[in-house]
């Protein structure tokens, strides 16, 4: 809005508070001034100051009022009158506001009608599981890990009907990125997942919907979630999605270690991988033991590797080994495979 419009609007909205009061100039202006700017003896503390769904013009008004955010509910509804008929498509937003006895009416006001809420952020990982999503909403005091995980086991068919049917948890559906969101719903685990399902229907879902592939959705996501654990490095995303796609189309097993620490709820260091015995201990996840994919995905994939399974290199490697510096060593023979990672625990050791 431009300087002179502003001017034009205000002397408008005084004219009409002039009138109001029938004061005169003077008289109106010395009640207009009180009505947008409180005494300077009031406190000047920011106050948060929630906007209910459904509210009317009038009830903010008296709430506003109510708070010493405002002197004047006449004002506040000649206010109301004059921006309707400015703005006929607008109207107050519901949401929690920063508001400041200094700010004057009209800043208020608008302020309301924009819907500039109070506003965090959060941001996911990729490759972040349901769990440590919990943990990490504990850990920044937004609620439990618990009431997340009991949240994420209940599937919101009735607003996302391309959800595929019977799954556990939305383990892989919440997309991971960083999320701006009215400070009110950061208590309510539900709206914060809907925020993240909304991204993935936004903008995964349409990925896997223009692609020519056989995944169903729930193979693609959790093929997807099994690249993004074992990819560091961005350019070999392609790479171990094939080396993956090759194994499968070959009827051998994944042999994916990511899988395995999900189904024990572990995670193996450099200097403390898994065993054996871990390795070989039964679990539906456990990708040495069973053949396929896993019942569900792993963890939340980025677009990256969601891209990189729908496009996977093709190539004849059929095994990687980690080298612990984020790239591996790919190999298309066991006797390769096992030869580089001796030779790397070796450099492992000798490290340490």
């Amino acid at each position: 809005m431009t300087s002179t419009k502003k001017k034009s609007q205000l002397f408008l909205l005084l004219s009409l508070l002039t009138l109001a009061v029938g004061g005169g100039i003077g008289g109106g202006w010395f009640w207009w001034k009180n009505a947008i700017a409180p005494a300077a003896t009031e406190a000047t503390k920011p106050i948060q100051f929630t906007v209910e769904s459904g509210m009317s013009g009038q009830q903010i008004g008296n709430k506003l009022a109510e708070k010493g955010l405002i002197e004047s509910t006449t004002a506040w509804k000649l206010w109301t009158k004059w921006q309707t008929r400015q703005d006929k498509g607008g109207g107050f937003k519901a949401g929690t506001y920063v508001l400041s006895p200094q700010d004057s009416l009209p800043e208020i006001a608008q302020k309301i009608w924009r819907g500039e809420i109070m506003q965090t952020t959060f941001t996911i990982p990729e490759g972040w599981s349901i769990k440590q999503m919990g943990e990490y909403f504990a850990s920044i005091g937004y609620f439990s890990a618990e009431e997340f995980i009991t949240a994420a086991s209940n599937i919101p068919y009735d607003k996302y009907p391309w959800l595929p049917k019977d799954i556990p948890h939305l383990e892989g559906f919440l997309y991971p990125d960083t999320y701006k969101i009215s400070s009110d719903r950061t208590n309510n685990p539900q709206a914060i997942i809907e925020a993240m399902l909304d991204s993935f229907e936004k903008i995964a879902l349409p990925v896997y919907q223009q692609a020519n592939t056989d995944y169903t959705l729930v193979e693609w996501v959790t093929m997807a979630s099994i690249v993004e654990k074992e990819s560091v490095v961005q350019k070999e995303r392609p790479l171990i999605a094939g080396v993956f796609t090759a194994r499968l189309q070959k009827g051998m097993r994944l042999e994916s270690d990511p899988t395995v620490e999900y189904g024990l709820g572990i995670r193996q260091t450099a200097d403390q991988p898994l065993t054996y015995a871990q390795v070989g201990t039964p679990s539906p996840y456990n990708t040495y033991r069973n053949f396929g994919l896993p019942p569900t995905a792993i963890a939340s994939p980025g677009l990256a590797s969601l891209k990189a399974t729908l496009n996977p290199e093709s190539t004849e490697y059929l095994f990687f080994v980690a080298r612990y510096d984020g790239t591996h060593v790919f190999s298309k023979t066991l006797r390769e495979h096992e030869a580089a990672t001796r030779k790397i625990r070796s450099e492992r050791n000798s490290q340490r």
